[in-house]
């Protein structure tokens, strides 16, 4: 049976987020739904583990882990390698986040962000409130661009003024 991957629209400012379960590097499933009414939650799609840009970003998630922590907002990156690659990926730059696996892609057409010929996602970053409600989205125009975590940070305080 071969999976319809055509890419949802991306989820509008004030749209429910479309939920999903996925693996986690650490081998737990990780559903969207559950974080409502507990905390917000940042999505960061990221297109391939071991890549430079990709590096770069994680790292930096890494390295304002406890900026990030003080805000109470869960930070979920998402990526379509494997769960035992994002776990070797996680091990080697000793990665504080964990790292969910869509690797069948649902995940990343049921938020527009699936480059259907590359099979890979796009960047992209969703702020979710604990309604379940997005209450910011971008999406990079090239997947070598990323947002820097000083905006990341501003736009979730602003979520939580």
């Amino acid at each position: 049976m071969l999976l319809d991957l055509e890419n949802a629209p991306v989820p509008e400012v004030g749209a429910t987020a479309p939920d999903f379960t996925l693996r986690s590097a650490n081998g737990h499933d990780v559903t969207l739904s559950s974080y409502r009414t507990q905390k917000p939650v940042l999505l960061a799609f990221f297109p391939l583990a071991f890549t430079s840009t990709c590096t770069a970003e994680m790292c930096a998630f890494n390295e304002d882990f406890d900026a990030f922590a003080a805000t109470g907002v869960k930070i979920l990156p998402i990526s379509v390698d494997s769960t035992a690659s994002l776990r070797e990926y996680r091990a080697k730059y000793n990665l504080g986040v964990d790292l969910l696996s869509d690797f069948r892609r649902t995940t990343s057409a049921a938020y527009g962000v699936l480059l259907e010929d590359k099979f890979y996602s796009k960047r992209a970053y969703f702020l979710i409130d604990t309604d379940g409600i997005v209450r910011w989205a971008h999406v990079e125009e090239q997947t070598r661009d990323r947002r820097d975590n000083a905006e990341i940070l501003r736009r979730i305080r602003e979520l939580l003024d």
